[in-house]
């Protein structure tokens, strides 16, 4: 069975559990969904590499039972750390140590090595790695911290760790906010499990009707970028954006809708992110769940690390209180930038294009801010015109969508030859007298995917008012069934489904 949420074996799969799930008594429902977890976990890829979650669980149930078990702080310490130091170690070894060979030799070599001083190791990759082990980490850390309440049993920390829904593309979990409803009982509810199966309508909308189409135009420029220079770099990369969010977030929408079919309600992970008036306020609205958890387990301990207390007070010393505060603060954002990027994936490109280049955005707008109040009151610019907010709103898509090139790109280096030419070669009068229809889409193929991203808009520019499932709900029957027959004859009809397609392998779902 295919390791995604789209095809027709999955679908059944999902189907099936759906039905067995309210027909057990509801006692066991939770024992049922670990069942299902370990079912999907063998037949989507190796089997033997569920042995990498399992072990995961144990580690976190027997390191929970260690630091609730004893009041000696030394032994919850020395519990903690070896929970930490072998679970990422094991993240390391199997998603970055070749990031760290590659590193050194690419040193080595600007350095005078004629041969490479280490070689790269290929490790199979667990489903779903990042994403169990950061919501692991997270329980344990907040059991340590007395914020969490432990776990006495361990197939229902596995269920936690394995819950098959959130294990391909998230989002990351808190156990002390999620983890107890896998295990309570969920009788069933219609108005629960039809809002479940809209949300995951909307999202199959999302991958299959947008992000395929916008993953062809993607691909024929970024797999060949030196025949395709200039404009057609920057419309590719914007198509490249919309592929990204409906991919993930549209991703999102299954995994929410299909958990809330079950009765179990996920942390959201978007929220109209391309909306964003700055950078700060864009990862507050993109993969929150990363943002919240990089914040509460990197971001915050760091700043209490005496090391970092100790710097701040030299700091502010020399510096003054207010510069000293914020240089600390600077270097805490570059560990925690450093941290989001290589998260992204053990490479160079998503280093800068995830999360030192969002560093560098968002450390810029912190220092140049007086600059720019200075600015606007001489120019008598009202700062909170709709106009300079629409300028705001564009000007964080484009800076976001320079990360997105270095994010899609082949290496840092195709990234920086892409962004080169795109500046400079200025071929936009061949892009729009029918250039643009060369790069896989043609002329109805454009349209389509032109109408769905206008209905995209428009449901994101509602949903800035409220929840928009809620509204329908309160429009007559008739109404209620015709928009979402329409959606589903839409997504069937207008899908993208090609002879090689291999129904939306999600982005994130290597993660």
């Amino acid at each position: 069975m295919p390791a995604s949420f789209t095809s027709f074996y999955f679908l059944c799969f999902y189907a099936l559990l759906l039905l067995i799930y309210y027909l057990i008594p509801k006692k066991t429902q939770w024992v049922f969904l670990l069942f299902a977890s370990v079912a999907f976990y063998l037949l989507t890829g190796e089997g033997v590499l569920i042995l990498y979650p399992v072990a995961a669980s144990l580690i976190a149930y027997g390191a929970v039972r260690r630091i609730a078990g004893t009041e000696d702080a030394k032994q919850r310490r020395l519990a903690l750390g070896a929970a930490l130091f072998l679970l990422i170690g094991a993240l390391a070894a199997l998603k970055y140590i070749n990031f760290g060979i590659h590193t050194i030799n690419a040193v080595a070599s600007w350095c005078g090595a004629q041969e490479k001083i280490l070689t790269g190791f290929h490790f199979l990759v667990p489903l779903g790695i990042s994403f169990y082990t950061f919501s692991i980490l997270g329980y344990i850390v907040d059991v340590y911290n007395g914020i969490a309440r432990p776990q006495q049993n361990f197939f229902k920390t596995a269920l936690y760790a394995m819950y098959f829904p959130a294990i391909l593309s998230g989002p990351i979990l808190r156990y002390r906010e999620d983890g107890e409803q896998f295990f309570e009982p969920h009788p069933f509810d219609y108005r629960q499990v039809t809002f479940g199966l809209q949300r995951m309508v909307w999202g199959f909308f999302k991958t299959l009707v947008i992000s395929e189409r916008m993953n062809i135009v993607v691909n024929t420029v970024y797999d060949n970028y030196t025949a395709w220079p200039g404009s057609y770099i920057w419309i590719a990369t914007v198509c490249y954006a919309f592929q990204l969010y409906t991919n993930f977030s549209g991703s999102m929408d299954i995994v929410l809708g299909m958990s809330q079919t079950f009765g179990i309600r996920l942390p959201e992970n978007f929220e109209t992110p391309f909306f964003s008036k700055n950078i700060s306020e864009y990862w507050r609205r993109w993969h929150i769940s990363l943002g919240v958890w990089m914040k509460e387990y990197v971001f915050y301990p760091l700043l209490r690390t005496k090391a970092f207390m100790d710097l701040g007070k030299g700091l502010r010393k020399k510096w003054g209180k207010k510069r000293g505060k914020q240089m600390t603060t600077f270097l805490a954002m570059f560990i925690l930038w450093f941290t989001v990027g290589i998260w992204h994936g053990g490479d160079w490109k998503f280093v800068i294009g995830s999360g030192l280049l969002h560093w560098f955005y968002i450390v810029s707008g912190e220092l140049l801010a007086p600059f720019y109040k200075k600015c606007m009151e001489k120019l008598a610019i009202d700062p909170k015109s709709k106009w300079l907010d629409g300028f705001r709103v564009l000007r964080t898509f484009f800076l976001v969508n320079i990360g997105f090139v270095f994010f899609r790109a082949a290496s840092a280096a195709d990234a920086w030859h892409m962004l080169a030419s795109a500046v400079r070669v200025w071929n936009w009068g061949e892009l729009f007298g029918g250039g643009i229809f060369a790069l896989g889409l043609d002329v109805i193929e454009s349209v389509i995917a032109a109408v769905s991203l206008l209905v995209l808009l428009v449901v994101s520019l509602l949903q800035q008012k409220g929840p928009v499932r809620e509204r329908i709900e309160k429009k007559p029957v008739l109404v209620r069934f015709a928009l979402w027959y329409a959606l589903l004859f839409y997504i069937i009809l207008l899908g993208h489904y090609g002879p090689d397609y291999s129904a939306a392998e999600f982005i994130y779902q290597g993660f």
